[in-house]
This record gives structure tokens, sequence and C-alpha cells, in this order.
């Protein structure tokens, strides 16, 4: 399940799973064995460090200003994450676009795109040192 990121995965498989078994369609055989998960992750607010380093590396790579979405969907492994290093800042990014099918057959990447994207974390971590000079 894609479930919005603070919301509880136990929840919402338990209900899946009584539903299914409540009134199987059709007359179906219903068996579920096991619907686990962990919660989404919210991501907290950019430290100021940050947030200028990433300004900073979007107008350099990609020529154009630094912008954030939210997808909707989680990503577990940042909420165990941010448990662990609740001070920490994390830069989710990634090089999908049209036509790269991740995880799937054919998946590929834009190698310029690739490219730049690299020396723009690149330089995000370079900048990680400044956020001490800051106090962020």
């Amino acid at each position: 399940f894609l479930l919005p990121p603070p919301a509880n995965q136990k929840g919402p498989g338990q209900a899946v799973r009584a539903a299914l078994r409540a009134a199987p369609p059709f007359g179906a055989k219903v068996e579920v064995s096991d619907v686990d998960g962990d919660n989404g992750w919210v991501a907290p607010p950019l430290a100021p460090w940050l947030e200028k380093a990433l300004a900073k590396a979007s107008e350099e790579h990609m020529g154009k200003p630094h912008a954030t979405m939210g997808e909707g969907g989680s990503i577990p492994m940042f909420n165990l994450m941010s448990r662990l290093f609740p001070r920490a800042q994390f830069c989710v990014t990634g090089v999908l676009g049209p036509g790269a099918n991740p995880h799937g057959p054919g998946e590929g990447l834009n190698i310029d795109y690739t490219q730049r994207l690299i020396a723009a974390v690149t330089s995000v971590v370079a900048s990680h040192g400044d956020w001490s000079l800051e106090g962020a």
C-alpha cells in the first residue's frame, strides 16, 4: 500500500485483510498471508544551511531555482533513519523522468541529467560544514 506519510500502516492492512475475508468476491477462496510494511516519512523543514546549499547547487548545475515536492507515497527507510538520527537533514532525490521506467524492463537514465545531479549533490555535501558556522 502507498499511504500518506503520517498514516500508521497497521490499520489499513488489517482493514483490507478483514474486508477480503468477510466477503470474498465471486465466491473466491481468499488467503492473506502477510500484510507488512512500515510507516511513511514526513520530511522535517530544511535547515537554513541546506536550503542555501540546495539553492546554490540547483542554480549552478541545473540552471534553475531549487524546488521541493512531496508525492504522497512513503519511504519507510527514511522514517527509520529519522528516528535513529533525529537531528539529521535528508536530501532525497533521483533522476527519474519521462521514459525512465523505474524498476522495470528497459529502465534508463538521462546521462547528462545524472551527471549534473551528481555534481549538484557533491556541491551540497561540500557545503555541509557551513551549518556549524551558522549555528543551523
